[in-house]
């Protein structure tokens, strides 16, 4: 038999039971249902919370690597342990782990923390309502006990038929007062709604100012935040489909699903936005793979890689995208290469780049090697014809005609 306070001891006795509840947390994370477990280290929320909804078996957290960062999966792999069948389903963790984050920052808000205490307020009325009522129901009983007893002394102890009659109902109203005050007891000691006092008011409006510090401070570790986790939170039952499903059910009670999306894999995360490769496509209609990552940058466009756009980045995603290059797009829009454009007019390939820079002719940047093409020539245009055979820097140059080379 435990007397409380008979003997000094090391600790109080609310010391000894807190640690003996939080014994009895921790081994339950080596028992049959792996229920909670103590919050360990890695940035897993749902460390010990999660429960697959597919076989109801707890689900264990495993990590991998991306960009120098610990990125947890929850794995349900009871069966595949130990009957060796296959894994019964694996939830990536990350973005399950920030829809819990933020569902539990959207929770404790001051809005749902002053419903919060208007509802314990109300259940705080109508349980001192039924407690009232419990005590009234004593008093009752008590009363028609005291009465039946006064009957019972005050008959004639010679009259034996009327005697047994009432010691018969006061042991009937003994009986009901004893019922209705073991039914009170044992309510009482089932407890009921607790008054909150107004100095644990002000720190539950509080917390809804501290809480999201607390949850966004980068300093927080990630044990604190799953201890936070398991205060809120009871369990997580998650069930990948086309999307990921959760189903939660809080501390206090109430339950609430979500809806995620799957991440993307590693190879997706990588690829390139479809609006900035339409861009790039479009890009090259006018420049260059120089050209085109320069103007990509000046957008504020990066890679999927999340890097700036380089000459070769455009050109490995215009071949893996089998998009033309800008001298293909040329070509076959009929543009003329130099011998071409020689050959057409007859004179040295020299010679059209020497037009080309004097303004004769109007290439058009077809590569970044300063390769040039030419629209197709009019032999009528009369700068390629007027003063021929006089050397180009002394030739008078006619204004361009309407309809002549580009």
């Amino acid at each position: 038999m435990l007397i409380p306070d008979a003997h000094p001891g090391y600790i109080t006795l609310e010391q000894f039971d807190t640690n003996q509840r939080t014994l009895a947390d921790n081994a339950r994370a080596h028992g049959a249902d792996r229920a909670a477990g103590p919050a360990r280290e890695g940035p897993a929320l749902l460390q010990g919370l999660a429960i697959c909804g597919r076989c109801g078996n707890r689900m264990t957290v495993r990590y991998h690597t991306r960009r120098g960062h610990q990125i947890p999966d929850y794995h349900c792999q009871r069966d595949c342990i130990e009957n060796a069948n296959q894994l019964c389903q694996r939830v990536p963790g990350g973005t399950v782990d920030a829809a819990m984050g933020q569902l539990l920052v959207q929770t404790l808000t001051p809005l749902s923390l002053e419903v919060a205490l208007t509802v314990q307020a109300e259940l705080q009325h109508r349980a001192d309502e039924a407690d009232a009522l419990r005590r009234n129901h004593i008093e009752r009983a008590r009363h028609r006990a005291d009465l039946a007893r006064r009957r019972y002394l005050g008959v004639d102890p010679d009259n034996r038929l009327v005697a047994d009659s009432l010691e018969a109902d006061w042991n009937d109203a003994l009986r009901a007062l004893r019922q209705a005050q073991d039914d009170y007891d044992q309510q009482a000691k089932a407890g009921g709604v607790t008054a909150l006092a107004e100095e644990q008011t002000a720190r539950i409006r509080q917390l809804a100012t501290d809480f999201p510090a607390l949850w966004a401070n980068p300093a927080t570790p990630d044990r604190e935040r799953k201890r936070m986790v398991r205060l809120l939170i009871s369990d997580v039952t998650m069930i990948k489909t086309d999307q990921i499903h959760l189903h939660v059910r809080l501390r206090g009670g109430q339950d609430t699903s979500l809806t995620i999306p799957i991440p993307p894999n590693a190879w997706q995360a990588r690829q390139t936005d479809p609006a900035t490769m339409h861009l790039l496509d479009q890009l090259l209609n006018e420049h260059t793979d120089a050209e085109t990552a320069e103007q990509l940058n000046l957008a504020g466009h990066l890679t999927g890689q999340r890097q700036p756009f380089t000459r070769t980045i455009v050109i490995q995603l215009r071949q893996a995208h089998q998009l033309p290059s800008r001298r293909e797009r040329l070509r076959a829009a009929g543009m003329l290469t130099v011998d071409e454009m020689a050959q057409r007019l007859g004179v040295h390939p020299s010679t059209i780049k020497d037009w080309r820079a004097a303004g004769v002719l109007n290439g058009h940047k077809a590569n970044d090697k300063n390769e040039h093409l030419f629209p197709p020539p009019d032999p009528n245009d009369p700068r390629l014809h007027r003063h021929r055979g006089r050397r180009l820097a002394n030739r008078l140059h006619p204004a361009p005609t309407q309809g002549g080379a580009v």
